[in-house]
């Protein structure tokens, strides 16, 4: 991948848009004024534009963190292929798991509202927003910013501080760290930042759906 994509100044603002906005939604979520999923969903679309327009470059489409119109379909059906792949090697060591008599569905279970609206917005915002903005910061901005210290300390280190996010959230650690290597491999390797966001979005999914059923 080429390097030096992104700058310090673009990583600082960034960062400096992200927490503005997660701050600003946050006095929102703590005065009740909307369902707290909603406000989570804007607070994630809203960071997104923001890092949309600091990398905007004279009207490029902005090919600084690989998101072209024209690598859309593109970047998606190489995002299904890897998923696809991934999703085999997860089978496999359910199995394993399986006959070691460890139920794999306690390392990937997600806590599910009881609402059916709930859910419906859980699947929504964490399935599709969520995706979308993680994997624009921590794969487009901070690991093309990264990259220029090589590939092993840009794609252990990015994954690290994504997993770290999860922690507040989650409370997993080595699940977000193996998709934070996962999605930062793919983009390294398909230079098209779709990918990442297909196989994230497939991920969250997949762990709602099993957390459903």
């Amino acid at each position: 991948m080429e390097t030096r994509k992104i700058d310090f100044k673009q990583l600082i603002t960034s960062i400096i848009a992200i927490i503005a906005v997660e701050i600003a939604f946050g006095v929102m979520m703590s005065k009740n004024l909307f369902h707290p999923m909603v406000i989570l969903g804007l607070t994630r679309i809203v960071q997104t534009a923001m890092i949309f327009l600091i990398v905007f470059d004279k009207g490029k489409c902005l090919p600084a963190i690989g998101m072209e119109p024209s690598v859309i379909f593109h970047g998606i059906k190489r995002g299904l292929i890897w998923s696809a792949a991934f999703g085999s090697l997860v089978a496999f060591g359910f199995i394993i798991l399986l006959i070691s008599k460890i139920d794999p569905q306690t390392l990937i279970h997600s806590s599910l509202p009881k609402d059916k609206g709930d859910i419906i917005l859980l699947f929504l915002v964490g399935g599709f927003l969520a995706p979308i903005a993680e994997e624009t910061f921590f794969r487009g901005i901070l690991y093309g910013f990264l990259r220029r210290w090589g590939l092993v300390i840009s794609l252990l280190l990015s994954a690290s501080i994504f997993a770290l996010a999860h922690i507040a959230v989650s409370g997993a650690f080595i699940i977000p760290l193996i998709g934070g290597i996962l999605f930062a491999s793919s983009y390294e390797v398909e230079k098209n930042l779709f990918t990442p966001i297909t196989i994230h979005i497939l991920g969250n999914l997949a762990i709602f759906a099993i957390s459903f059923l």
